[in-house]
């Protein structure tokens, strides 16, 4: 009986990963047959393959009808529809602009200290030093861009 627990925790602990993936997975499947399932004409999707269209007709259970361009209908199996993209409002698009203006002008104090930072106890600046702060602010200011 001693000798059963250790291959039987064993078991357990490999079994039980995989079981809970599985129903993860299974879960997310449903999810994505439901949403496809439940597409009506004007709804703008994705596709697998990456393409961005507007479901012209959906009447059929196992194709789709998408306009991907203004009077260019092509037909898609269901399957293909990747996701149901959503629009953003330009309220939601103004709230990140703003935010986006807050961190630049964050950063851009930043810059301007790096000279103070790089004078000596005689006050005068060493360029070499500045040089690299200035060049470490520029680039930390275009990446929050």
């Amino acid at each position: 009986m001693d000798g059963l627990i250790l291959p039987l925790l064993l078991m357990l602990v490999v079994a039980l990963p995989l079981i809970l993936s599985t129903r993860k997975q299974k879960k997310l499947m449903a999810e994505q047959q439901e949403m496809q399932s439940s597409l009506t004409a004007g709804d703008r999707v994705m596709t697998t393959s990456g393409l961005y269209a507007t479901v012209a007709d959906a009447s059929d259970d196992t194709t789709i009808d998408l306009e991907i361009a203004e009077g260019v209908v092509t037909t898609w199996l269901r399957q293909a529809v990747r996701e149901r993209i959503v629009p953003t409002t330009e309220s939601e698009t103004a709230d990140t602009d703003t935010s986006d203006d807050e961190e630049t002008v964050t950063a851009t104090p930043a810059s301007s200290s790096t000279v103070e930072d790089s004078k000596d106890e005689n006050g005068s600046v060493d360029a070499e030093k500045a040089g690299e702060d200035a060049q470490v602010a520029s680039s930390v200011e275009h990446g929050k861009k």
